[in-house]
């Protein structure tokens, strides 16, 4: 593939062109490229034109590609060789290196992502994680002994053998395609598990683009992995209920989690979820004020606020209320918005027209709950953009402070010490993320400590990695993704016990 004009069309052998319309690519089911019997178009949310089309999977393309994993996963050697699992997870990696500025433009194009978070996110730290998950296949035990007791006379050796949890399926969101694919897919593949993967229906030839991959330049049998897309829920239904599916991996909302969780209690399937957040950044009344500000307006401001452990909202001590929000307009009207594509640009577009309708919407009901809107609130054309939004004097149990917005919107909310912020900071179902600022280091960790939190930055700390687990509390999530935690949520355990005289 190549982009060309703005719009991605196939070259060689990674996708097919369907000529003006611009790119198309097919499902990967069983080993095989296949074509669906219909299509729906995927948008350029920077342009809101029709990129390209992407095949919209049927019910029965889901059950064909789970008996497929089902079959790879019960009748071939791949969960058991560890070692081809590794090789084939090089190959992988190989790919996507050598296709990695063609997945830069498809993803800038179809996400709305900068190029500056295709060198980050976006694309470059996800590809790590594949070499990553390959030396844990190749390293981590898989035995650990439990050393031997003696029952009336005899000796039992007892042991933990690990082993892949059998078919899984992943449902992305739109917002990282790649990291969340690989951090899906790598994990479960180092573990020995087969997978059928889902794409979202707004960024579907980003994940249709890694199945081609998986296809043309690995060793990767038949069936182990399979990628679908589809327009409408159905495939994804069908996915969490399947009776042959051991392990559902989901990321996205709250509210579609808790379906998911419903839906696979009928088979008692393992669930793993990385759901919403509404993570709080505490500024102390000790931190350095203009740092704390511009911490806080560029994060909301990464991928235009569409990162479910982005410090949405700001706790500040209630006597420099005014002065912290004056120093993060400032900061907010530095942040250059507008072509993802540019080098300079630091946030793209939201993905869709119903997105940013959602997020105007929940700007306005704040304004109208009492909120002072300090700078932004303003759709900003062509394409699906909002303007960098400040909101300040946030009642802490106002919808604005309780629900993810997923847009470029900071809600301002004062404190009353580092108790009140503590308080504030765990109002809510969420707990995936948070921040801390102070001068001084030990009283910041000791603030993070008491926060429901599965992450935590201290003074701009970056705690992202592919070693390190990822994942929240309370309704945030089930489970961690990335890291040797990420590995073992797609592994079971059998324990043993022989006499050995």
């Amino acid at each position: 593939m190549r982009v060309q004009d703005g719009r991605a069309v196939a070259s060689g052998g990674a996708g097919h062109s369907t000529g003006g319309s611009g790119l198309t690519r097919r499902l990967l089911i069983d080993g095989r490229l296949v074509e669906a019997e219909r299509t729906f178009d995927t948008l350029n949310p920077a342009t809101g034109e029709v990129l390209g089309q992407a095949p919209d999977a049927t019910v029965a393309d889901a059950e064909a590609a789970v008996a497929a994993a089902r079959r790879a996963f019960d009748t071939t050697g791949w969960a058991a060789d560890a070692k081809e699992r590794a090789r084939c997870l090089d190959q992988l990696h190989q790919a996507l290196l050598d296709h990695k500025e063609e997945l830069r433009e498809l993803t800038i194009a179809e996400v709305g992502a900068t190029r500056m978070l295709t060198h980050a996110n976006q694309l470059e730290e996800p590809i790590k994680l594949v070499p990553y998950y390959a030396g844990l296949a190749r390293e981590h035990p898989l035995t650990e002994e439990l050393g031997e007791i003696e029952i009336r006379g005899q000796r039992h050796r007892r042991w933990v053998e690990k082993e892949a949890a059998g078919v899984v399926a992943a449902i992305l969101p739109y917002n990282y395609p790649n990291q969340l694919a690989l951090a899906k897919l790598a994990p479960a593949l180092a573990a020995g598990c087969t997978i059928v993967l889902k794409g979202a229906p707004e960024t579907p030839l980003t994940t249709l683009a890694l199945g081609e991959l998986i296809a043309s330049h690995t060793d990767i049998p038949p069936g182990v992995v399979n990628v679908l897309t589809s327009s409408g829920v159905e495939v994804g239904e069908a996915l969490t209920t399947h009776p042959d599916v051991d392990l559902v991996t989901f990321t996205g909302s709250t509210a579609t989690g808790r379906r998911i969780m419903a839906a696979a209690s009928g088979t008692v399937k393992r669930v793993f979820l990385e759901l919403g957040g509404k993570s709080a950044m505490i500024v102390l009344d000790d931190a350095d004020f203009g740092l704390s500000s511009m911490f806080a307006a560029f994060m909301i401001c990464s991928h235009a606020g569409q990162g479910c452990a982005l410090t949405s909202r700001l706790l500040v001590p209630r006597e420099h209320h005014d002065t912290i929000v004056e120093q993060v307009a400032a900061a907010l009207a530095g942040v250059t918005y507008g072509d993802p594509s540019d080098p300079k640009t630091y946030m793209g577009p939201l993905i869709s027209e119903r997105q940013r309708e959602k997020v105007h919407g929940m700007v306005e009901r704040a304004v109208a709950a009492g909120a002072t809107l300090v700078t932004g609130g303003e759709r900003v054309d062509p394409g699906f953009f909002y303007a960098p939004t400040l909101l300040s004097g946030v009642d802490p149990d106002s919808e604005i402070a309780q629900e993810e917005v997923f847009g470029p919107v900071l809600a301002v909310i004062p404190h009353d010490g580092d108790d009140d912020a503590v308080r504030i900071a765990n109002n809510s179902i969420f707990g995936l993320s948070g921040a801390v600022h102070s001068a001084d280091t030990d009283r910041a960790v000791a603030v993070a400590r008491r926060i429901r939190s599965g992450t935590f930055s201290i003074n701009g700390g970056n705690y992202f990695s592919a070693d390190a687990p990822f994942g929240g509390y309370k309704q945030s999530g089930i489970g961690r993704e990335m890291g040797v935690a990420g590995l073992e949520e797609f592994q079971e355990r059998k324990t043993f016990g022989a006499v050995v005289s």
